[in-house]
C-alpha cells in the first residue's frame, strides 16, 4: 500500500512512495505529528541518481522489520535535497559536525521541533565490522531520546548554536583589487595535478567554475600557465571515461585520478558548466576539440535531457539493472557483434577496449593519449560511433528524475545562450529562449516570484537565492545572445525581488532563503561554491551586470558589498570560491561596455558582432539595438543617446557610460574594447 510520497511529484520521493515505511514529506504536518507524539523524527536525505540511496532504500527501507522499527520510534520525513537545498545545507553541516563527514544517503534524527542531535551517512542493514546496523542505531537512539532527554536536549541546543555560528561568521573586510587575483591565481596552482590536470586527487571532480576563473586570470595577467591548467584538465577530462564517448555528455566524477572509470550518474548542473566552459576555452583558443565537446554535450542534453515543453530534466542514474554503469561499459565482443570483427577490433584498439577490462571485467571507453580525439569525430569512425550509439539504445536505459529545477535550468540555459551567441547556432538559440519562456511560464508566480521544481505540470516550493541568481544569469546570457530586451527586462524585475527578499544590507550577505521562506531552525547562508555555484556567487556577478548594462549602482553597490566581506577569504581558497573570484575579477575591472547601434539584420551590425564573438572577452559587456527601437533603450540605458553615424551600425565603447569616439568598423571597435578592458 502507498504511503504519504505517492502524492508528491519528485521522482526520489516516488521511489520511496511503496516503502513499508510510513514516510512524511517534509512539512507542518509531519512536525505536527512529531510535537503531539513526542518522538524523535529520523530524516533520510537524498536524491533520485544516488547509488548508496538506492542500496540502502534496498536493504532497509524496503525491509518490513526495519520498516515496522522506523514506524513504531520515529515519525518518518523523507527529503530530495535537489527540492529542498535549504534542509540538505542546513542538516548536512550538522552531520559534519558531528561525524566529520557527510554524503548521500544522510540520515539525521532531530527533536520534534527540528534541532538535529544525532546523524550520519549510508547505515547497513545489520552491523558491519565497526559499523553498526541500522535496527541497532534505531533502537539505540529511540533509547536515549526516551531515558536521556535532558542529554538530548543539551547536544541539540549545541548543535543548533554551532550551527547559527558557522552561518552568521563573516569572514571580514578586504579592497577589491588584483591582489586578490593575483592571491587565487597562488591558490589554484597549488591545488593543481600537474600529471592528471584537475584539482586534487581521487576521487576526481569537474572544476568548471576554477578552470573558468584560471581563462579570466589568464587574460588579465597574461598567464601561461594559467592557460596550460585549463587546456591539460580539459583534455584530459575529452579523453577520460568520465566522458561519454558514445552519446555525450559527462559523469558526475573519476573514482580515480586520472579521469578513467567514472561514477556513472549524469547531473544536469556538471553537464551546463562544463559545456559553458568547453565553449568559453575554444572562444579563447580555437582549438577544435573544445567546440566538439562543448557542442555534443549540448546535443546529449537536447536529446536526453529536454521536456517537451523546453524544461531541462534533472539527471539520470548511475544504475541499470542493478549494476552501476552496465549501461555505459562495453566488451570486445560486445563491439563486434555491433560492428563487425574488423571495425570492432578497430575500435576497441581506439577506446581501448581489452579482455581485461578496466571496469569489474568490462570497459569504460575512452580515447588514450597516442590517438587523436578528432579522430572519432571524423570519417569512418564517426559512422562507427553512430552505430554504437544505435546499439547501445536497444539496452535498458538507466531512470531519469524528470523533475525541472529552476537553478539548475538557470545554469544550463546559460550554457546554450553562451553557445548559441560564441558558435552563432539558431537552434542554441531557440533552445534558450524556449527554456526562458518556459520558466517564466511555469515557474514564476505574480510579483516576479520564482518558485524551486516543476514536474508534470505542478510547479512548487519557494525559490532560493539560487534559482533566482542562476535564472536571472541565463537570462542575461540569452540577452548577450539575441540582445532582445525582454530578457533584460525580466533580469532587472527578478533581481529586485532577489535583492528585497534575500540580502540583508545589515551584514552585507545574501541568505540562501527568502525572507518570505518557513521558518527553520537556522537560516541557512552559505558563498561556497561546490558542485554547483553558490547563490551568492552569482547574485554578486549578476548584480554587476546589471549595473554595467543599465548604470544602476544600485544593483553594483550590493555586490560590492558582499564581495569586500567575503574577497580575501576566497583569493586564499580559491577552489571553493572560484565563481565568487569570476566575479569579483569583474568587480576590481576594468570593464568596457559596448554599445552597438544599428539595424538588428543588417551586414555592417553582423560584422560588428562577429568580431565580438570570436574573442574571449570576459569583461566585456555588449548592448545593442535599433536606434528607434523603444523597448530596447528602456531595457538596456547604455543605448540611450547613441546615434547611428551616417546611417552606419555604430559601436559605442564605454567605460562607467564615458564613451570613446563612435567607430562604424570593426577594427576600431576592437581596439577600443581591448584598450578599455585591458586597461590599456
Amino acid at each position: 500500500m502507498p504511503n504519504r510520497l505517492a502524492h508528491e511529484t519528485s521522482p526520489y520521493l516516488l521511489q520511496h512512495a511503496e516503502n513499508p515505511v510510513d514516510w512524511y514529506p517534509w512539512g507542518e504536518s509531519a512536525l505536527r505529528l512529531a510535537r503531539e507524539q513526542d518522538k524523535p523524527i529520523l530524516l533520510s536525505i537524498g536524491y533520485s541518481a544516488c547509488h548508496w540511496c538506492h542500496v540502502m532504500a534496498h536493504e532497509s527501507f524496503e525491509d518490513p522489520e526495519i520498516a515496522a522499527l522506523m514506524n513504531d520510534l520515529f515519525v518518518n520525513i523523507k527529503v530530495d535535497r535537489e527540492e529542498r537545498p535549504d534542509l540538505d545545507a542546513l542538516y548536512m553541516i550538522a552531520v559534519q559536525m558531528m561525524t566529520g563527514h557527510g554524503g548521500w544517503p544522510m540520515t539525521v534524527f532531530l527533536t520534534p521541533d527540528g534541532r538535529p542531535f544525532y546523524g550520519g551517512t549510508y547505515f547497513p542493514p545489520s552491523d558491519r565490522g565497526a559499523m553498526a546496523g541500522f535496527p541497532r542505531v534505531l533502537r539505540g537512539v529511540a533509547e536515549v531520546y526516551r531515558d536521556r532527554r535532558a542529554d538530548i536536549d543539551a547536544s541539540a541546543d549545541n548543535i543548533t548554536a554551532h550551527l547559527a555560528q558557522h552561518f552568521s561568521a563573516a569572514p571580514g573586510g578586504s579592497r577589491l583589487d588584483e591582489r586578490l587575483l593575483e592571491e587565487a591565481a597562488r591558490s589554484l596552482a597549488g591545488q593543481y595535478d600537474r600529471l592528471n590536470g584537475g584539482f586534487g586527487g581521487a576521487p576526481k571532480f569537474p572544476s568548471p567554475m576554477a578552470l573558468e576563473l584560471l581563462l579570466r586570470l589568464h587574460t588579465r595577467f597574461g598567464s601561461a600557465r594559467a592557460l596550460e591548467m585549463v587546456e591539460q584538465t580539459l583534455d584530459k577530462m575529452a579523453r577520460g571515461g568520465i566522458y561519454d564517448q558514445v552519446g555525450g555528455g559527462f559523469h558526475r566524477y573519476a573514482v580515480d585520478a586520472i579521469w578513467l572509470v567514472p561514477h556513472f550518474e549524469k547531473m544536469l548542473y556538471d553537464n551546463a558548466q562544463l559545456a559553458h566552459i568547453y565553449t568559453l576555452a575554444w572562444q579563447a583558443t580555437g582549438e577544435q576539440l573544445y567546440q566538439h565537446i562543448a557542442t555534443e554535450t549540448l546535443e546529449y542534453v537536447l536529446r536526453e535531457m529536454t521536456s517537451p515543453e523546453g524544461g531541462f530534466y534533472s539527471s539520470q542514474d548511475a544504475d541499470t539493472e542493478g549494476h552501476e554503469g552496465k549501461f555505459f561499459i562495453w566488451t570486445p565482443d560486445e563491439l563486434e557483434a555491433v560492428l563487425g570483427p574488423d571495425d570492432g577490433a578497430r575500435v576497441a584498439r581506439y577506446l581501448n577496449v581489452t579482455r581485461r577490462g578496466n571496469f569489474e571485467g568490462s570497459n569504460v571507453l575512452s580515447i588514450p593519449d597516442p590517438h587523436d580525439p578528432l579522430e572519432w569525430r571524423a570519417e569512418p569512425l564517426a559512422t562507427l560511433r553512430q552505430r554504437l550509439y544505435a546499439a547501445r539504445a536497444t539496452r535498458t536505459w538507466p531512470g531519469r528524475d524528470e523533475k525541472v529545477l529552476t537553478s539548475w535550468n538557470g545554469l544550463m540555459l546559460r550554457a546554450f545562450a553562451t553557445a548559441a551567441w560564441v558558435f552563432d547556432e539558431p537552434r542554441y538559440r531557440a533552445a534558450a529562449r524556449r527554456n526562458a519562456q518556459f520558466v517564466l511560464a511555469e515557474l514564476t508566480l505574480p510579483g516576479n516570484r520564482l518558485q524551486r521544481t516543476w514536474k508534470d505540470g505542478v510547479a512548487k516550493l519557494d525559490g532560493y537565492l539560487e534559482d533566482y541568481a542562476c535564472f536571472i544569469d541565463g537570462l542575461l546570457s540569452l540577452y548577450a545572445a539575441t540582445f532582445e530586451p525582454q530578457w533584460l527586462a525580466a533580469a532587472r524585475s527578478l533581481a529586485q525581488t532577489m535583492v528585497a527578499e534575500f540580502y540583508d544590507s545589515n551584514t552585507g550577505a545574501f541568505y540562501d532563503t527568502g525572507r518570505s521562506h518557513e521558518a527553520l531552525v537556522v537560516r541557512p547562508r552559505d558563498s561556497y561554491d561546490s558542485a554547483t555555484p553558490s547563490g551568492t556567487s552569482v547574485a554578486c556577478d549578476v548584480l554587476l551586470r546589471l549595473g554595467y548594462l543599465t548604470g544602476d549602482d544600485a544593483y553594483a553597490r550590493v555586490a560590492r558589498e558582499v564581495l569586500t566581506s567575503l574577497g580575501a577569504h576566497a583569493a586564499a581558497n580559491a577552489h571553493g570560491y572560484a565563481r565568487l573570484l569570476c566575479a569579483l575579477d569583474l568587480a576590481v575591472g576594468p570593464v568596457a561596455e559596448v554599445a552597438l547601434v544599428g539595424a538588428p539584420a543588417a551586414e555592417d551590425m553582423a560584422r560588428l558582432l562577429t568580431a565580438l564573438r570570436e574573442r574571449y572577452l570576459p569583461r566585456v559587456l555588449v548592448a545593442a539595438g535599433a536606434p528607434d527601437d523603444v523597448a530596447a533603450l528602456e531595457a538596456a540605458p547604455l543605448l540611450a543617446g547613441r546615434p547611428q553615424r551616417e546611417g552606419r551600425a555604430t559601436a559605442y565603447v564605454c567605460r562607467n557610460f564615458a564613451c570613446q569616439l563612435p567607430v562604424t568598423d570593426a577594427a576600431s571597435m576592437m581596439e577600443q574594447v581591448q584598450a578599455v578592458s585591458l586597461g590599456g
